[in-house]
């Protein structure tokens, strides 16, 4: 499933031309760009036994953005042509009024790259996408007969990104992208119960449609459903928690992360605003947001500024220093840029965004750590969760839990929710393991209306006094 590629950019849309209406623009602006984007992906998606869907989708265009002060002035087509950009410079300097401003200094330039160049569509031809989806279903049939549904997607696509600066810069970037889901439903005595993962990363296909690796994805899946079907309800009240490493991360992201984005704490908003080197977690705390990993779902090899992604520093040792940084709100708090400034697609104006978000691992056991909850939660895995910026309340559902007394895992637990606030929980932290983990390659995370790739990761750690909901005592 694939079609002829993109005409260049340079055919579409003469960059002297471009470079002219931009500075147009952005005349007496404190910043902006022209971001130019096209992107081709497809999906096919198994259920019940059959390809229920196989679409494939392909868009260009462009956002026109000036900058003065707060204000953002935005314009974008689908139609990249010098008439669509000109009928956008009037809407971009609504922004600007009188001018006045001074263009804020160039990103500085960078020759790394953290993926590679190969569209991940091409990896295998649309027929073996298809014989694959076949082969996971049957292979997680025959696991066990107590499966009676499966679920799979494969996933692909490539997004292309030119951004022109008013100082005359340029910079492009290849993104690949590739995502494997899969999910079971099992069936014992009347009861169902499901259990899914996936991975994925900005790499090809290849490596997600290997028979070992599939398989070792419906044997997780599978493990999960059937720990499900012995699940009791889950206990409530305050206790101490144990997160597992890796995608248990996503609590962090949610209940952390976004708190420390620079629009919210410039704006006051944010319940960490004004707090740059005070103690907001537990010694031996440390977390950073690293858009620099290779290969990683959420790594960029540059913002959708222009900005190289860096390795951001925002908690040490337990000490806040760093926010996340788009060029605006760095520009207006008196800081640098961190590679930070994210935007879903041309459509959308970039802003502060996470890239891949972790916490570092300490000295302890991860064995000892669950040994030395007294009566409390393991919990490994995760699903949805919601978190309020301007306080840090989070309510995080557990798809994996376990019940645990005197330092021995018990039975599976159901329907476990976890409450608190991200600065509470920060310094309750009390233990944290050895063993960081970043998650799989399967995250998303969304701020007002976009949606951008992310990644997580953490060690084991012990919270302790969150609250847990469940319905049993």
């Amino acid at each position: 499933m694939s079609e002829a590629p993109f005409r260049p950019f340079e055919t579409l849309l003469d960059e002297g031309s471009a470079l002219a209406l931009l500075r147009e623009a952005v005349a007496g602006a404190d910043d902006g760009e022209l971001f130019l984007e096209r992107r081709r992906s497809e999906a096919l998606v198994l259920d019940d036994r059959r390809v229920k869907t196989a679409s494939y989708d392909a868009s260009e265009g462009f956002g026109l953005r000036a900058v003065r002060g707060e204000v953002a002035g935005y314009a974008h087509a689908t139609e990249i042509s010098e008439a669509a950009l000109r009928r956008a410079v009037g809407t971009a300097r609504l922004a600007v009024g009188a001018g006045g401003g001074v263009l804020a200094d160039a990103p500085a330039g960078t020759n790394v790259k953290l993926y590679g160049d190969r569209d991940p569509m091409e990896d295998a031809v649309f027929s073996a996408k298809i014989d694959l989806l076949k082969e996971i279903d049957a292979y997680a049939r025959a696991l066990d007969p107590r499966v009676i549904q499966v679920s799979a997607t494969i996933s692909a696509g490539v997004q292309e990104v030119v951004i022109l600066r008013p100082e005359g810069g340029k910079v492009s970037d290849f993104r690949p992208m590739a995502r494997l889901n899969v999910s079971v439903v099992v069936e014992e005595a009347g009861r169902r119960e499901q259990g899914g993962t996936g991975a994925g990363g900005r790499h090809g296909l290849a490596q997600l449609m290997a028979p070992a690796f599939w398989q070792a994805q419906l044997r997780e899946a599978l493990r999960i459903a059937v720990v499900n079907l012995g699940a009791v309800p889950a206990p409530a009240g305050a206790m101490d928690v144990v997160l597992g490493p890796g995608w248990p991360g996503i609590l962090l992201h949610e209940a952390i992360g976004h708190g420390l984005e620079g629009d919210f704490n410039r704006k006051g908003t944010s319940a960490f605003a004004g707090l740059l080197g005070q103690r907001i977690a537990s010694k031996g705390v440390t977390v950073l947001d690293d858009g620099t990993i290779p290969d990683r779902r959420g790594s960029i090899s540059v913002d959708d500024e222009g900005t190289p992604s860096g390795k951001n520093v925002l908690i040490e040792d337990g000490i806040l220093v760093g926010y996340m940084q788009d060029r605006q709100n760095a520009r207006l708090m008196g800081v640098k840029p961190t590679g930070n400034g994210r935007r879903e697609s041309f459509a959308h104006i970039p802003m502060p965004r996470m890239t891949n978000t972790y916490m570092l691992s300490g000295t302890d056991q991860p064995e000892g750590i669950v040994a030395s909850l007294k009566d409390g939660i393991y919990a490994v895995g995760f699903g949805g969760g919601q978190v309020d910026i301007t306080n840090g309340k989070f309510v995080f559902s557990c798809t994996e839990a376990y019940r645990v007394k005197n330092g021995v895992i018990g039975a599976p637990v159901k329907g476990a929710t976890l409450i608190g606030d991200g600065a509470t929980a920060l310094k309750g932290i009390r233990a944290i393991g050895n063993d960081l983990s970043l998650d799989p390659g399967i995250g998303n995370c969304g701020k007002a209306g976009q949606w951008v790739p992310v990644g997580v990761g953490q060690p084991t750690l012990m919270i302790g006094g969150l609250t847990v909901g469940g319905s049993g005592g």
